[in-house]
């Protein structure tokens, strides 16, 4: 049985970018037109749009709208072909922690470098290469959340951590995926979300699109996990992933460290949903990734609102690496990946190339 979710966070439509402006959630809900490449730019820096998965295909989109501009301009094929790769790791600086914004953005060069047609039909070319990759991400979601619905208990209560649902793909969601999969089965599962300090991505998103979807949620601060973990209402753990090392080592949303320490007291299983492109096979353990910071803002204002002395000292990473010992399994597309992670996410590429 297959779930069908309302939200459609990213689509190509007419020569320009349609995505849900997650700033607003949930006051207001509502879509953006990106036009240019720049603007792309600025709605992933500025989390318009958000969610590895999501900022992936939003960076494929970034490419084809900066290669709209430059047709407009006087230029040969390889002027042209020159400047548009320029644009490419300034649409991958936007955000530096989450890899499948890379990933995307790589896909689209290998065929730049490789076309040989001309700017007209290049364009066409990088167009519906995001397209695919657009229709792609919602398989690979609907795969992860199949293959992670067979570890969820009946009747579950799962937690979960700042927003790995559609909002955060194209239509669908990694950790959410998992739990819609479950919920399509066992209609019994339930959802403790935490709120997801600083920018409250699990209040504002996670509980606006499950209970959208009719999925029951309960809003919970961040330090509440360890309560409910030792009352016995939390059967598992599910979140996202911005970016993978090879041995396992996980780096998500802020806080995330947290809960996956207190799930291993409790003997609450933890598991990781992302898709193979989240996994950066270049990079040996989690203190080799890169760890955005943010604005200190996030942190000294709610809504617009001071609430801390003026001038105290913050630090605001966006970001934390979760050990892969505190790891039950990567839930990926391919199946579910259990240690040592290192053999199984090797296997997990043989795979997937095997069938590509």
């Amino acid at each position: 049985m297959t779930f069908h979710s309302k939200i459609r966070t990213i689509e190509w439509v007419n020569g320009i970018s349609r995505i849900i402006d997650q700033t607003v959630i949930p006051y207001e809900y509502k879509y953006v037109d990106i036009k240019t490449g720049d603007e792309m730019y600025t709605a992933i820096k500025d989390m318009i749009v958000r969610g590895a998965p999501a900022i992936g295909i939003a960076g494929a989109h970034g490419v084809v709208l900066y290669a709209q501009e430059l047709s407009k301009e006087n230029l040969s094929r390889e002027e042209f072909k020159s400047k548009l790769i320029e644009k490419f790791d300034y649409l991958a600086s936007s955000r530096p922690t989450a890899v499948n914004l890379t990933w995307a953005v790589e896909q689209q060069k290998a065929l730049v470098k490789k076309s040989t047609s001309d700017i007209k039909d290049l364009i066409k070319e990088l167009t519906d290469n995001a397209v695919k990759l657009e229709l792609e991400d919602i398989e690979i979601n609907k795969k992860m959340g199949d293959y992670g619905s067979t570890v969820v208990p009946k009747g579950a209560t799962i937690l979960t951590h700042c927003n790995a649902g559609a909002l955060a793909t194209v239509a669908y969601g990694t950790a959410l995926g998992v739990v819609r999969s479950a919920f399509a089965k066992d209609p019994t599962i339930k959802v403790f979300a935490d709120e997801t300090r600083p920018r409250q991505q699990g209040a504002r998103l996670t509980t606006f699109e499950l209970a959208m979807d009719g999925i029951p949620v309960t809003l919970i601060t961040d330090g509440m996990s360890g309560y409910f973990m030792n009352k016995g209402m939390i059967d598992m753990v599910c979140v996202g992933a911005d970016r993978i090392a090879s041995n396992g080592d996980t780096a998500n949303k802020i806080g995330t460290y947290n809960v996956a320490i207190v799930a291993k007291y409790h003997n609450v299983p933890f598991y990781i949903a992302a898709p193979l492109s989240t996994i950066d096979t270049s990079i040996q353990s989690g203190k080799y990734i890169p760890i955005e910071e943010r604005s200190h803002e996030e942190v000294t204002h709610i809504n617009g609102k001071v609430i801390c002395p003026e001038k105290v000292n913050v630090i605001n990473p966006a970001f934390d690496v979760t050990p892969n010992e505190l790891i039950s399994g990567i839930i990926t597309e391919v199946g579910i990946l259990r240690p040592p992670y290192k053999d199984s996410i090797k296997k997990a590429f043989e795979e997937y190339n095997y069938r590509k």
